[in-house]
């Protein structure tokens, strides 16, 4: 469960960085553009996982509400399904409540675009809300429910707020797709869910957003610098329909995650990457490198409570390619090897990678796990340089 939950946060922080960073760039009348609106942005969306992760219903809607206030700014906002209001947060709560009909409060509006209603009528005397903003909730193409944010002044309202709520809609909407996964999980083969799990180390994600916070308010620039190396890392983890790219593409995202690293273990994280040019363009499975650098981290420094180095090797051997990832940590039994390589280990994704080498490649290719002789491991991924029918995406 704590896999998923990763999972989860993962997509939830790529879905609401845009929406997080616009709130951080809003006027100082709405907030203050430092790190104070950065942290209470992250936190609003990250707040959010616990309950829409159950899905879109009255019980999750509720206390979600509130955060979806803080994320939005707006003076209220009410969250819906197709038809009835689910919850109300906010200025008007005291006349708009759960189980009201969406049409009473606005226009059901466009059933996938955010749409402007600039002059409400509530026949509630007193009722302070004058305008909104109406988001659809998208989910595989279907309106699932509607987001509403609602401001206590008519007329036309900035294009910014209406481009925060439709990110805050899109986050949602991820949220309750992701939940639909989570539910359809236990009906997944073992090795479907082997392979989800391995995509992306909740551990990581975990300690990125802990590296980042400690800079929002010492190192603002900074903090926003990491969000989006992680926002961009996490898009790519979580692309669809793109089962292979390119090693320079993969190496591209690799340098992300080790900037995240190293914005946490700073002078302790020492890395040399060194990939002869020749084998760049080289098709590989998307997230068959990262996994492997990922070990090595854990192991050659968090581990360790000096300095550790990480070393990226690519050579070319002719009509193969034969990447090293090396760490000098404390090394690992060769028999806990090898059940890695099995898939029956406790590391982060050596058996999906030397799985998803094999069943693209065929059975001479794959991964292989050295010691050194000393302290350290190396993990040796071989494959073709080129191989017909596969393609980068």
């Amino acid at each position: 469960m704590d896999v998923a939950l990763g999972v989860l946060l993962g997509m939830v922080l790529a879905a609401s960085l845009a929406a997080g960073w616009r709130l951080v760039a809003r006027p100082r009348e709405v907030l203050d553009p430092e790190g104070s609106s950065m942290q209470g942005a992250v936190h609003a969306a990250t707040s959010l996982l616990p309950h829409l992760r159950r899905g879109l219903s009255a019980e999750s809607a509720r206390p979600a509400a509130g955060h979806l206030r803080t994320l939005t700014g707006a003076p209220a906002v009410a969250v819906a399904d197709r038809e009835l209001l689910l919850a109300f947060a906010g200025a008007g709560a005291d006349h708009h409540h759960a189980g009201d009909a969406l049409e009473d409060l606005v226009k059901e509006g466009h059933e996938s675009r955010v749409h402007v209603e600039p002059r409400l009528h509530c026949p509630a005397a007193g009722c302070p809300l004058r305008s909104a903003i109406v988001a659809p909730l998208v989910v595989q193409e279907r309106r699932v429910g509607t987001l509403v944010a609602l401001y206590d002044r008519p007329g036309r309202l900035r294009l910014e707020e209406s481009r925060v709520v439709g990110e805050a809609a899109a986050l949602v909407s991820a949220m309750i797709e992701l939940s639909e996964v989570e539910a359809q999980g236990e009906r997944l083969a073992r090795a479907e869910l082997r392979a989800l799990r391995a995509q992306i180390s909740p551990h990581f994600i975990y300690n990125a957003l802990a590296a980042v916070a400690s800079f929002i308010h010492s190192r603002p620039e900074e903090a926003r610098e990491l969000l989006i190396e992680f926002s961009d890392f996490i898009r790519y983890a979580f692309a669809r329909q793109r089962p292979h790219v390119t090693l320079a593409d993969e190496l591209r995202y690799v340098e992300k995650y080790l900037r995240l690293e190293q914005a946490r273990f700073g002078e302790r994280l020492r890395v040399r990457v060194q990939v002869d040019p020749e084998v760049l363009q080289t098709v590989v499975p998307v997230l068959s490198v990262q996994p492997l650098v990922e070990n090595a981290v854990r192991h050659g420094v968090e581990s360790s409570a000096g300095t550790g180095r990480v070393e990226i090797e690519g050579r070319d051997l002719g009509g193969d390619i034969e990447l090293r990832v090396s760490d000098d940590g404390e090394g690992i039994d060769p028999e806990a090897a090898q059940a890695a390589l099995d898939g029956r280990g406790s590391g982060i994704g050596l058996g999906n990678v030397h799985g998803r080498l094999q069943s693209t490649f065929g059975p001479e290719y794959g991964l292989e796990v050295e010691q050194t002789g000393g302290a350290g491991t190396t993990v040796v991924m071989t494959l073709p340089k080129f191989r017909a029918g596969v393609r980068a995406g």
